[in-house]
This record gives C-alpha cells, sequence and structure tokens, in this order.
C-alpha cells in the first residue's frame, strides 16, 4: 500500500461503542443523537494541573475549549509517564550541546580554498585536519538525530493511543507534552542554524571528496583512519542534503508510527498536533493563562512550539495544515506572530513561509497565503 493509500484507510475510524471498539461505552448526544463516549472524565487524574476551562464531552456538538495551562516550566511525570520520560530525557539531554556546536560552527572554508588554489600536499593535509574535527561533529549530530527518531515514536505511543481525547492528554500527560514540546524547539532551532550555516554542506562535501581520493589510491589503512567511513558519509550526506534535515526525521518518525501502529487512527495523531497548537494559541492569546509563566522566555518558547506544530502537522496530515477546515487554526497562528516584534517572529514566520510542506498548494486559502506573503 502506497503512503496516500494508506492515510485515506486510516480516515476511517469506528464509533465509540461499536463492536471495533468494545471497551468503549455507548450514549446517545441529546443534540444530534450521535454516538458519543459516555462519561469520558470518570476518575480522571488532574495531578498539578491547572485547567481553567477543559473540554465538555457530554456532547459531541460541544464547542472545544482550548483554555488549558499547560505547566512547560514545572510539569513532572506521573509514574505512568516516567518509563517513557526518562529515556526521552535521556536523549534530550544532550539537545542543547548540539544547539551550543551547531551555532558556533564556524567551517574550514578557508582551508578549503587554499587547497583547492594550491593543491600541494601541505595545504591539502591542513585542510583534512581543519575539516576532520567538524566532520566529526556533524557525525554527532547525525547519531543524535537517529537517537531522536527512536524516541518519538514512544511519546507519540503515550499520547495518542487508548481512550482520552486530545484534550485529557494534554491534561494528564503533561510531562510527556512538555518534552514533545522540547523536540519541536530543538527541531526548529537546529533546522534555523543549519540553513545559516552553508559550510556544513562545503566542509562535507570536501570530506567526501577526500575519501574518494583515499579509495582511488588504495591508501593503507585510509578507510581505519578516516573520522567517518563511505558507508555512514553516504548516510550523512542525505540528511544534510535537506535544507530542515530534522523537520525530516521528525516528520518520518510521525508517519512512520502510523504505519507501524495500523491500530491507531490517524485522526489521533493530528488531532493531538492539533488541539496542541490551539492550546498554545489561547495560552499565548490569554492574558491569565500566560501571567502563570514564572519565566519570560517560556512565551518565545510557546511560539516556537505553537508554530514547529503548525509545521509537522501540515507534514502529517495528507491534506496539511492550510487547507480549509484544517484542524490547525492556521490564521490565529499567523496574526498573533504578527503581533510580536520582529525579532521573536520573523524566524518563525519564515519557517512557516518556507519549510511547510502545502502553503503553496490550490487548496491553501488565498487569505492565508496573502498573510504569509514575505
Amino acid at each position: 500500500m502506497d503512503l496516500i493509500g494508506f492515510f485515506d484507510a486510516k480516515l476511517a475510524f469506528p464509533t465509540y461503542g461499536s463492536t471495533a471498539n468494545p471497551t468503549r461505552s455507548d450514549a446517545r448526544c441529546p443534540l444530534c443523537c450521535k454516538s458519543v463516549l459516555a462519561g469520558s472524565y470518570s476518575g480522571l487524574k488532574m495531578g498539578k494541573l491547572l485547567s481553567l476551562l477543559a473540554r465538555d464531552e457530554s456532547t459531541c456538538c460541544t464547542p472545544q475549549k482550548y483554555d488549558v495551562f499547560l505547566d512547560f516550566e514545572n510539569a513532572q511525570p506521573s509514574d505512568i509517564e516516567r518509563e517513557t520520560f526518562d529515556a526521552v530525557q535521556r536523549v534530550l539531554k544532550n539537545s542543547e550541546s548540539i544547539l551550543e556546536e551547531i551555532q558556533c560552527y564556524k567551517g574550514a572554508g578557508k582551508e578549503i580554498r587554499e587547497a583547492i588554489s594550491a593543491p600541494t600536499e601541505e595545504c591539502q593535509r591542513k585542510a583534512y585536519l581543519t575539516v576532520a574535527p567538524l566532520v566529526a561533529k556533524l557525525k554527532r549530530f547525525y547519531e543524535f538525530s537517529l537517537e531522536l527518531e527512536s524516541v518519538v515514536p514512544k511519546i507519540l505511543g503515550q499520547l495518542c493511543s487508548g481512550n482520552l481525547t486530545p484534550t485529557q492528554h494534554l491534561e494528564t500527560q503533561q510531562a510527556l507534552v512538555k518534552q514533545l514540546a522540547e523536540i519541536l524547539e530543538f527541531v526548529l532551532k537546529f533546522d534555523e542554524h543549519k540553513m545559516k550555516t552553508p559550510a556544513i554542506q562545503n566542509d562535507f562535501s570536501y570530506y567526501r571528496r577526500t575519501l574518494t581520493r583515499a579509495s582511488l589510491t588504495r591508501q593503507d589503512n585510509a578507510e581505519r583512519d578516516l573520522v567517518v567511513g563511505n558507508e555512514l558519509a553516504n548516510r550523512m550526506s542525505l540528511f544534510y542534503a535537506h535544507a530542515t534535515p530534522m523537520l525530516r526525521v521528525l516528520s518520518h518518525a510521525t508517519i512512520t508510527f502510523l504505519m507501524d501502529n495500523e491500530d491507531i487512527p490517524r485522526e489521533n495523531i493530528t488531532e493531538t498536533l492539533g488541539t496542541m497548537a490551539k492550546v498554545c494559541l489561547r495560552m499565548l492569546e490569554n492574558p491569565n493563562l500566560l501571567a502563570q509563566f514564572q519565566r519570560e522566555e517560556t512565551q518565545l518558547f510557546v511560539l516556537r512550539v505553537m508554530v514547529g506544530l503548525v509545521i509537522l502537522y501540515d507534514h502529517v496530515h495528507p491534506q496539511g495544515a492550510f487547507v480549509k477546515g484544517s484542524n490547525v487554526d492556521v490564521k490565529g497562528c499567523v496574526k498573533l506572530l504578527k503581533d510580536q516584534p520582529p525579532c521573536k517572529s520573523e524566524g518563525l514566520l519564515n519557517a512557516l513561509r518556507y519549510t511547510t510542506k502545502h502553503l503553496n498548494e490550490e487548496n491553501t486559502p488565498k487569505n492565508i497565503k496573502n498573510l504569509l506573503a514575505a
């Protein structure tokens, strides 16, 4: 089955209370008589959550409310979350050092130009000795992407499965929601630095030419002495060829999770992402919710996470985030961004303009395209 066929198949999922969902009780909405989940809040453990107004699941016609406070500063894992939280945290603890390294990446442009213009053995050796430690950094970035790819399904499995609604997942699993938010922020920051650093591609291209020369001359122990061998270099080359490599890893991990877990409807993923984006938007719009953050930088964090959710939704959903009827309030997100100082918003607006998948398609409303016009 191709990817589009897979997504089409995932669109149909049984009504609550059907034989395909024997664990869910059946009730009827008094307004439209559709089958709905009965007693969805029974036994709900709120923990340290501050929820000002959650969704009323008593009828399917009740409008969704998003005045939910996600405690991105202080959320702690419950016993149920602990195992997944610890596994993800072992990866995330290295994210800050990865960002620091790519932010400070200088490149070996001078040495490479000298080696090309005057290809003496001394110049080439100098260039290689400069490039080699940089390639070691690039290898570390790539290996971190593999670690990130391995933990994303763990979070999605917790946040998108079971009988809880997206809002209930956000309310009761805030430590995992916080980790997903941190992954999204990392992805945005890393890819932004990567796009601003053409030296990464130049350095790695030169290094691969070094590999080719070593292979052609059959130098003894050449492969063993190299920082990265041919096979790994090929995989890294594919990774860095993308303008936004970490976003590609994240979206690929999400789609793979869907394919590997066909019992989880696609809507569970997209509705969770969309609901989380709307909650972030509402938190930023509501002064009462915003005032509960203790650190000023948390507001910018929520802005980044909101944008990251829109972008990921656009890559995961077959119709994207911009089409009419999408579960993401793109218009509200863009308007909020435009109300922020340019130093906070311009990079995020550019991320929506240039790293989304469906913005320039025919189904995107003109008013959305005009809002995001550079």
